[in-house]
C-alpha cells in the first residue's frame, strides 16, 4: 500500500498534466488534459478539474499527503494566486483555493515552473548532490530556479531564481516585461529565432523558422545561425555568473527545448563563462544539461510539495505558502 505520495499538477500553456508520485520519484498514476489557452478562467479550471478528478478516482489516492502544482508564471504563492502570462483567462486566478477545495482539505503547495525543473533536478537530475545549484529552463521563454544551502530557495512568491529577466544588455531591446536588455530576450528560443531571420537566415524547403532549425543550420556551419546561438550563450552566461557572483553556485543546469540544441548552445555558453564568471569562488562553476526531460515539472512539483509539508502531513492546512 502507497501511504505516502504526493499529488503534483504541471501547468502550461499547451497542457496541464497530473500525476501521483511516490517516494523514490516514480509517476504512479498520470493524467493530462490540453490547455484550452484563449479561453476563459473557468474553461481552463475545468481542463484542471479533469485532471485532478482522474487523481482523485484512482485507489491511490487514499495515500496523498500533499499536492504541489507547478505553474507558469508569474505566480503568487503567498496569496496563491497564478497569471501564467500565456494563458491570458488567469490573472490574479485563485488558483491554490480552487485545488483545495476540489481535493478536500489536502495542503497545496504552488511554485513557479522554473523553481518546479529545479526542485526535480536537484531531486534526481543533473543538480542532485549539489548544496548550491541554478537551474535555467531555456524554451519559449527563460525561467529559472535556485537551490542554496542545500534547500529549494523559492523566496516569498514562489519566483526565486528568475534569471530571464536579470538585464545583460543596459541599453539593449526593450522586453516584454518592460525592462531592457533580459536574458530572456536574447536567450529564448523566439528570440535566437527572430535574431537569425533578422541577420539574413533563411529557412530551408520546410520553412521552419524555430530556434531548433537554427540550431539545425547552425550544425551544418551556417554563420549567422551560429552567431544568433553564440549571443543568447553570452547572454546566458553573464545571467548565470551573475548569480554565482551574489550567491555563490556551484553548478548550472541548463534545460528547456533550446537546451534540445546541445553544444551548439553549451560550447559556446561555456566559453562565455570564463569571460564573465572571472572571480575565484566562481570559475570551478560546472555547466550540465538537465537530465530530467519533460517530466521536470511533475516530479519537481512534488518535491517541493513534500519538502514543505512534513511526512505526518499539515494537521488540516488547507494551503502551504511555499517559502
Amino acid at each position: 500500500m502507497h501511504t505516502h505520495l504526493v499529488a503534483a499538477l504541471d501547468i502550461g500553456g499547451t497542457k496541464i498534466a497530473g500525476a501521483l508520485v511516490d517516494r523514490d520519484g516514480s509517476l504512479l498514476v498520470r493524467a493530462r488534459r490540453s490547455t484550452p489557452a484563449q479561453e476563459d478562467a473557468e474553461s481552463v479550471m475545468g481542463a484542471v478539474g479533469d485532471v485532478l478528478a482522474e487523481l482523485t478516482s484512482s485507489p491511490l489516492w487514499a495515500g496523498v499527503r500533499a499536492l504541489g502544482i507547478g505553474s507558469a508564471g508569474p505566480v503568487d504563492a503567498s496569496a496563491g494566486t497564478v497569471s501564467p502570462v500565456n494563458v491570458p483567462g488567469w490573472r490574479g486566478f485563485p488558483l491554490v483555493e480552487r485545488v483545495g477545495a476540489v481535493t478536500g482539505g489536502v495542503p497545496v503547495v504552488l511554485v513557479g515552473d522554473g523553481v518546479a525543473m529545479t526542485a526535480a533536478e536537484h531531486w534526481l537530475g543533473a543538480a542532485r548532490g549539489y548544496d548550491n545549484a541554478l537551474c535555467l529552463v531555456v524554451s519559449t521563454g527563460v525561467g529559472g530556479g535556485l537551490v542554496l544551502g542545500g534547500k529549494l530557495h523559492r523566496g516569498p512568491t514562489g519566483n526565486a531564481g528568475h534569471i530571464g529577466h536579470i538585464s545583460v544588455d543596459l541599453d539593449g531591446d526593450p522586453c516584454p516585461c518592460g525592462a531592457r536588455g533580459c536574458v530572456e530576450r536574447l536567450a529564448s528560443g523566439p528570440n535566437i529565432a527572430r535574431r537569425a531571420l533578422e541577420n539574413g537566415w533563411r529557412p530551408g524547403p520546410d520553412g521552419d523558422t524555430t530556434a531548433a532549425a537554427v540550431a539545425a543550420a547552425a550544425r551544418a556551419g551556417d554563420p549567422v545561425a551560429t552567431a544568433s546561438y553564440e549571443r543568447a550563450a553570452q547572454a546566458l552566461a553573464a545571467g548565470i555568473a551573475a548569480t554565482a557572483t551574489l550567491v555563490e553556485i556551484d553548478i548550472a543546469v541548463i534545460g528547456g527545448g533550446v537546451a534540445g540544441a546541445g553544444d551548439i548552445l553549451l560550447a559556446p555558453l561555456r566559453r562565455s563563462l570564463r569571460t564573465y564568471a572571472t572571480l575565484s569562488f566562481v570559475q570551478r562553476l560546472t555547466v550540465a544539461p538537465a537530465l530530467m526531460g519533460t517530466d521536470a515539472g511533475l516530479v519537481g512539483a512534488a518535491a517541493a510539495a513534500a519538502a514543505a509539508v512534513p511526512a505526518g502531513g499539515a494537521n488540516g492546512a488547507r494551503t502551504v505558502a511555499a517559502q
